[in-house]
C-alpha cells in the first residue's frame, strides 16, 4: 500500500476512507507554485491504486480555493534558456499543470472540490475535473491568463470538455469572470451553499452517498464515462505548453506578468500597446 507523500504546500488529513487535501498557500490565495503542483501529482500517484481511500476532498486554506498558477514562479522560470536541443524548459514547467489535471481527471476515487473565495486559472481547471463541485455562493470564477498575455494552455481542453465549445469560447475571450450562480448554471459547479456550515453539511451528505458505492465499481464507472468522451488531450497539452512558453517569452507575456507584479494595468489596457 502506497503511503502518502511528505508535503510542504498542502495539508493532508485522512479520515478513514476520506482524504482531505488542502491547498496551503493562503498568503497568495493558494496560487499553485511548481512545487505545489508536483506535490499534488505525488498525492494522486500515491492513492491511485488504493481502494481504502474512496474520496478526495480538495479545498483551499484561508477562505480561497485557488488563484491559479503562481505568476512569480512563472516569471522567474522565464530566465531559463532554451537548450541546445531546442527544448524550452518553460514549456516543460507549464506542461506540469496539464499532467496534474490529467491525473486528477483520471483518479479512480471520487474527487470533490470545495470552492470558496476565488477559483482562477488552474483553480478553475481543477474544478472542471471534479466529480462533484460545491461552491460558496460568493465564490468568483475567472480565466485571467489572456489578461496576462498568455493562453490558458493547460486548462483549456478540460474547460471545453466540461462546458462545451460555445460556452468555453465565450469565457476565454472575455476573461471568464463569472459568479458562483453563473458557474452553477453552466455546469462548472453542481451545488451552491450560503455559508461554511451549509457546505460541510452538504459535503457529509454527499460522502454518505459515495460510501454506499462499491469502490471498484465506482472506479470502473468513472473510467467508462471518461472513455465515452474519449479525446487524447496529451498532444493538445504538449502543443499548449510550447504555445505558453512562446507567449510568456514574447512582448505580451513580459508586459502582462510585469504589470501583474507591479499591480498596474498592462499597456494594451491603457491603449499604449
Amino acid at each position: 500500500m502506497s503511503r502518502l507523500p511528505p508535503v510542504e504546500h498542502l495539508q493532508l488529513q485522512q479520515e478513514g476512507w476520506r482524504l482531505h487535501v488542502t491547498l496551503n498557500r493562503p498568503y497568495v490565495r493558494n496560487a499553485m507554485s511548481f512545487a505545489m503542483v508536483e506535490e499534488l501529482m505525488a498525492v494522486f500517484d500515491a492513492v491511485r491504486t488504493r481502494r481504502d481511500i474512496r474520496a478526495l476532498i480538495l479545498r483551499g486554506a484561508g477562505g480561497n480555493f485557488c488563484a491559479g498558477g503562481d505568476i512569480k514562479d512563472m516569471a522567474a522560470a522565464r530566465a531559463a534558456e532554451v537548450g541546445p536541443d531546442g527544448r524550452d524548459p518553460l514549456a516543460a514547467s507549464n506542461r506540469l499543470f496539464g499532467a496534474m489535471l490529467s491525473e486528477a481527471n483520471a483518479l479512480p476515487q471520487a474527487l470533490i472540490v470545495i470552492v470558496e473565495g476565488v477559483a482562477l486559472g488552474g483553480g478553475f481547471g481543477l474544478t472542471c475535473v471534479s466529480d462533484l463541485a460545491i461552491a460558496h455562493q460568493d465564490a468568483i470564477f475567472r480565466l485571467p491568463e489572456t489578461g496576462l498575455g498568455v493562453p490558458p494552455a493547460q486548462i483549456a481542453p478540460f474547460i471545453v470538455q466540461r462546458l462545451g465549445l460555445t460556452q468555453a469560447r465565450r469565457l476565454a475571450v472575455t476573461g471568464g469572470a463569472i459568479t458562483a450562480a453563473q458557474a452553477r448554471a453552466l455546469g462548472i459547479v453542481h451545488e451552491l451553499c450560503t455559508d461554511n456550515a451549509a457546505i460541510d453539511e452538504l459535503l457529509e451528505r454527499s460522502l454518505d452517498q459515495i460510501h454506499r458505492c462499491a469502490p471498484e465499481a465506482l472506479a470502473l464507472t468513472k473510467r467508462l464515462m471518461l472513455a465515452a468522451q474519449a479525446v487524447d488531450f496529451e498532444p493538445l497539452l504538449d502543443r499548449g505548453a510550447h504555445d505558453f512558453a512562446a507567449a510568456i517569452r514574447g512582448p505580451e507575456g513580459v508586459e502582462g506578468t510585469l504589470a501583474f507584479m507591479q499591480k498596474r494595468p498592462p499597456k494594451w489596457v491603457e491603449g499604449q500597446g
